[in-house]
């Protein structure tokens, strides 16, 4: 049987209320109470209504598991207890399955968690849609992307948080009609430049300039002109230079990481870090007043060696960028007037320059992310779009920057209100419920406050920006009292409204407005200035005249054939644009809204500010949301479930319902006596117009469920009891059998015994009696037996006397006569051996006298010349001539033809004879270490002769095997005290790198049991294979050097994949390591030789392909990746 799985809801063992919607009463203290009873239990998330409260938790808490994962997976929204991964399941599935648009709207303060949630939402996203690996590489680049442009270039350490973000993005994640992403796209708003110049005490810069100067390497510092040392930099600050738990070291190879999955090239990641380092240097030029001759001040840079290695990085003319920090050229019509710069003009100039040179490099970052991460189909797409903005901002010093983050937050809550009632109407006319009008707040007259074109503030802001003469914040602020004196949400000390003349708490250079989510006061001071943004249009013509490919394409304003006298957009005008296209982009995506609360400004756990939470609740207009929500009806839900949950507070429902589920319900409500003003029924809802009635059905259900319980218990207790005694009864009866049985078979056992015995001893008295009568007659007949047997023996025995002495006489005759007739024989056989002995002795005196008179006659000639004589009568009679004789080389197949034909086979035999003669001559000539070369060619001869066109050329090379002489260079002493083994071969190969074909120098060491690669540099052991792991070596048929090792799957070697390299002694190689692994193994290694074969790299199988081409750097085979399949070789 199937288990059932257990559904839960949100109101089930709820810690205060889940849903603020259910708070009662709503008042701002019970509010934040509900968030603190919560937040002391760990539940970090609440709701309202469809909106999710993320409090966080400074710790890190186990609720982002994968199993959590599957548990919010396909689940309804009110069906678990809050948490964002139900939010992300609600906006992916009705993406996925009604085909809407979706966005994830998150706000909240620096330090409350937004970018955090962020990344849950993309990781949850990323959990529960496809798999497969173009999915995975996307899903891998929209993770890693946040490193790059997020963590690195946009993020600074504040007094509020160690890792805020100090820009808004926006990013729509594209998605195809199966769920799976393709792609993404990425929008930024408002990068705060400003903090290149300088930053509060106790904050720092972003985080890219600590990362580059803590983990760069030394080559890298030297190659952009730097130094690691901090206080070496204006622009740095020293006094929060380092950050506890901050490894900046780590975070930047994590962000060269980064960059390398997104998709960035080499070139482009040491372009970017060139324009870190300028920005960096431009903070150390100084300048110094000096007077010219017509009276006016001119300034000098003081020390020209930053400014040299400025140009240096930047492939700029010294004077060219020399003379823009020094003049500023004004072009009206046809005119040019150039102006010498002051000493704090020249300083402006420079912070200008700086500012836009990090802010054009981060939107050049954002748009070569979105080359890399943008869907490459055309197909029609999915979107979903997760806006990670700031929130609202009340400091006490409050500028132009907060100015218009609290104007974008202003847009959002206009449209968040505008949304949440629209979509409370459209399920209202839906469920066919009458729809009652909202009274709620509507902050449009802000809005236009701020952004209307004729006399909105950022109108004038810009008109005063554009005016002719002098401009100073102080005329703004006074354009501002005459238009915006009688708007009820502007105030102004120095306004024509009389009710702020006296009041202290509004100085003379500020102004005040009133927000949705309270007063906040402006600074004027620098609005101009932010506004304007000005870069002198000298520095974009010096930027433009750069080498710098990058720098270059960052100023295209400062190309002289596209010069353009109209002034450059504001700041001020470019982010309403901006807001303006994100508030209509939202329009036409269903908003999911993620509110982020900082419970401290300690960044500690389990601590909970009361008033910090109180001032986050305003200003993000949580009561607000509440109130519109539970407008109309608290609590709705459908009427399947409803009737699931409260079906046991009715008889007539409980404990199955046969009808349709909204009968059963108004059965259920008409039982209860619930009066009809407190409920309505939708089509396919029960709507509960106010909390105390669900909580009051809640009390019902939990006095009922105890009830229940109660009687399970009472009638489990019974069938317990009746069970027992049923058991019991049973068993006695069982019991009672067994032993009426037993004592049965004992008695019976006992007469049986009794009766065997009993018979036992009649048998025997019968059977004793019978065997007497049988031992009578058996003795009477044995008797006469013996008797007649001894008869017959007696006769016998006579008969073989008699026959035994004729036989000894017989035998005695045939003795006699046989030793007669041997005698006879021995005596002649005598005669004919002395007879014999006589004619051996006579010849053999004969030979010995024949011998001794030949020896007699030769001995003076055969001593010198036997030797020769018996050679040329060899080449005389076998060869026919001496000078034909052979050469004494082994491979000289040369041999003389026979001189007659019946010496055919004696020839053969001598050329077979003198062959192994000349060889072992030969062979003795040889060396042991000449032998083992010998050995080593011929077995690279049977494996790659006819099958590798490089092997006719390695024939003629001696096989070293160590190449590098490690024993001797002290240079890797390091290395050889950590081999112990035999060295076989020490060279330098080329290892092919998997993601781009480009190669890096290692060490290629073979001992007798192991390979291993060594940094060529360091020497330091970056990789040890067992020659037991590895099982084959694949290369080409062609004149190349590259060779791949194969290596078993599933071993500890293998966990990284393959090794494919490059060597200008490959059959050396091959051939060692081949014999080296049949020695070891006793198997022989496989050697593949093909134009293409595939090589596992980590979780990849890559396919290497040879081809014939011509190549730029002239004979050297080069490697180039085409995509993530495939390695092409270009082999010439």
């Amino acid at each position: 049987m199937a288990k059932m799985e257990v559904k839960t809801s949100l109101l089930d063992n709820m810690i205060g209320v889940g849903d603020m919607v259910l708070l009662e009463p709503l008042n701002e203290e019970t509010f934040i109470n509900n968030l603190k009873k919560r937040f002391d239990h760990s539940e970090i998330y609440t709701y309202i209504g469809s909106v999710v409260i993320s409090v966080n938790p400074y710790r890190s808490l186990p609720i982002y598991s994968p199993e959590k994962v599957e548990e919010y997976r396909n689940r309804n929204f009110y069906e678990l207890s809050p948490h964002i991964f139900a939010l992300s399941d609600e906006a992916y599935r009705s993406l996925r399955d009604q085909d809407k648009d979706q966005c994830i709207l998150i706000t909240g303060e620096s330090g409350a968690g937004k970018t955090e949630a962020s990344k849950l939402v993309m990781s949850y996203v990323a959990a529960v849609c496809g798999k497969g690996a173009e999915v995975n590489q996307v899903k891998e680049q929209l993770l890693q992307m946040c490193y790059v442009h997020a963590v690195a270039f946009g993020n600074a350490k504040t007094v509020r948080n160690d890792n805020s973000s100090r820009f808004g993005k926006y990013m729509d994640i594209e998605f195809d009609f199966k769920g799976d992403p393709l792609g993404g796209v990425i929008s930024n708003f408002l990068v705060k430049k400003f903090r290149i110049l300088k930053h509060p005490r106790g904050e720092r810069n972003f985080h890219v300039f600590y990362q580059l100067l803590s983990g760069a390497s030394e080559e890298l510092l030297n190659k952009l002109k730097l130094e690691r040392d901090f206080s070496r930099y204006n622009y740095l600050s020293l006094d929060s230079a380092k950050v506890n738990g901050v490894d900046d070291a780590a975070n930047f190879r994590t962000v060269r990481n980064a960059m390398q999955i997104v998709g960035f090239m080499d070139h482009e990641a040491e372009s970017v870090l060139a324009v870190v380092a300028a920005v960096l240097k431009l903070g150390n030029i100084e300048f110094k007043p000096e007077s010219r001759v017509n009276g006016l001040d001119e300034s000098k840079i003081k020390d020209k060696n930053e400014l040299k290695e400025i140009c240096e990085l930047t492939g700029i003319d010294q004077s060219v960028l020399e003379r823009a920090f020094s003049f500023r050229t004004v072009e009206a019509k046809q005119e040019k007037v150039s102006t010498t710069l002051n000493v704090a003009q020249a300083y402006y100039a420079r912070d200008a320059l700086a500012k836009n040179l990090y802010s054009r490099l981060f939107s050049w970052l954002v748009n070569r992310i979105n080359e890399s991460i943008k869907a490459q189909t055309k197909v029609r797409k999915k979107v979903m779009g997760v806006l990670d903005i700031y929130g609202f901002e009340i400091f006490e010093d409050n500028s132009f920057e907060q100015f218009i983050i609290n104007y974008c937050n202003e847009k959002l809550q206009q449209i968040f209100i505008e949304l949440t009632l629209k979509e409370e109407q459209e399920e209202y006319i839906r469920e066919d419920i009458e729809w009652t009008h909202i009274d709620y707040f509507n902050n449009a007259i802000i809005c236009d406050l701020i952004e209307n074109n004729t006399n909105g503030i950022l109108a004038m802001l810009d008109e005063e920006c554009l005016r002719p003469g002098t401009v100073t914040d102080e005329t703004f602020l006074e354009k501002l009292n005459q238009v915006c004196a009688t708007h009820q949400h502007f105030e102004s000390r120095m306004s024509k409204c009389s009710r702020f003349l006296n009041d202290t708490s509004l100085p003379h250079s500020c102004f005040r407005i009133q927000h949705y989510a309270g007063k906040v006061l402006y600074q004027v001071e620098g609005f101009v200035d932010k506004n304007n943004d000005l870069l002198y249009r000298d520095l974009s013509q010096a930027m433009w005249k750069a080498s710098h490919a990058l720098i270059k394409s960052l100023f295209p304003e400062g190309n002289p054939a596209k010069i353009n006298l109209k002034r450059p957009p504001t700041a001020g005008s470019q982010f309403k644009a901006s807001v303006a296209t994100l508030m209509k982009n939202l329009q036409t995506k269903n908003p999911n809204y993620i509110r982020c609360i900082k419970p401290n400004d300690k960044k500690a756990a389990h601590i909970f500010t009361e008033a910090l939470v109180c001032h986050q609740i305003r200003y993000l207009g949580l009561l607000e949301n509440v109130r519109v929500r539970r407008a109309g009806y608290a609590f709705r839900q459908a009427y399947e479930p409803c009737l699931e949950r409260y079906k046991m507070l009715c008889k007539q429902t409980w404990p199955h319902w046969k009808g349709p589920a909204r009968s059963g319900v108004e059965v259920l409500f008409n039982e209860l006596e619930i009066p009809v003003e407190e409920y309505s029924f939708g089509r396919s809802k029960i709507f509960i117009r106010n909390p105390r009635t669900l909580f009051k059905l809640e009390d019902l259900r939990k006095q009922r469920l105890e009830d229940l319980a109660t009687l399970i218990q009472k009638i489990y207790r019974g069938w317990k009891c009746r069970t027992h005694f049923l058991l019991m009864k049973k068993s006695q009866i069982v019991i009672a059998a067994w032993y009426r049985r037993y004592a049965q078979q004992k008695r019976y056992q006992q007469t049986k015994s009794s009766a065997l015995v009993i018979q036992s001893y009649i048998r025997g008295w019968k059977a004793r009696k019978i065997l007497r009568e049988l031992k009578h007659q058996k003795r009477c007949k044995e008797a006469v037996t013996t008797i007649a047997a001894y008869w017959h023996g007696t006769q016998a025995r006579r008969e073989l006397r008699r026959l035994k002495e004729e036989a000894r006489n017989k035998h005695a005759i045939a003795v006699i006569w046989a030793y007669w007739l041997g005698s006879k024989a021995r005596r002649e056989l005598k005669r004919l051996k002395e007879e014999a002995r006589r004619k051996h002795a006579v010849a053999v005196i004969w030979a010995y006298w024949l011998g001794l008179k030949v020896r007699r006659e030769y001995r003076k000639f055969f001593r010198a010349n036997a030797g020769k004589k018996i050679y040329e009568f060899t080449c005389k009679i076998l060869l026919g001539n001496e000078n034909k004789m052979p050469s004494l080389s082994p491979i000289d197949k040369n041999w003389p033809s026979r001189p007659y034909l019946f010496l055919d086979s004696t020839h053969k035999e001598l050329k077979r004879i003198f062959h192994l003669w000349r060889c072992k001559k030969y062979r003795d000539q040889f060396t042991d270490q000449q032998k083992l070369i010998y050995e080593e060619k011929l077995e690279a001869s049977e494996l790659f002769k006819d099958k590798k066109a490089l092997y006719p050329s390695s024939v003629g090379q001696p096989f070293q095997g160590a190449y590098l002489e490690i024993n001797k260079n002290p240079k890797y002493k390091k290395l050889k005290d950590a081999i112990e083994e035999k060295i076989i071969i020490a060279e330098v190969v080329n290892k092919i790198n998997r993601a781009n074909g480009k190669s890096t120098s290692r060490i290629f060491l073979l001992t007798n049991n192991n390979l291993l690669l060594a940094d060529q540099k360091s020497g330091q052991i970056k990789s040890e294979v067992p020659l037991v792991d590895v099982t084959k070596v694949s290369m080409s048929s062609q004149n190349d050097g590259f060779f791949a090792v194969h290596l078993k799957e599933g071993s500890e070697a293998a966990s990284k994949g393959d090794f494919l390299f490059s060597s200008d002694h490959l059959i050396e190689m091959a051939t060692k390591l081949y014999r080296t692994t049949l020695s070891q193994t006793k198997q022989k290694l496989n050697i593949e030789i093909s134009d293409e074969f595939l090589v596992q790299f980590r979780q990849d199988k890559v396919c290497v392909k040879f081809i014939q081409g011509n190549q730029k750097n002239g004979s050297v085979p080069t490697c180039k990746r085409k995509n993530n399949r495939l390695l092409e070789v270009a082999v010439p």
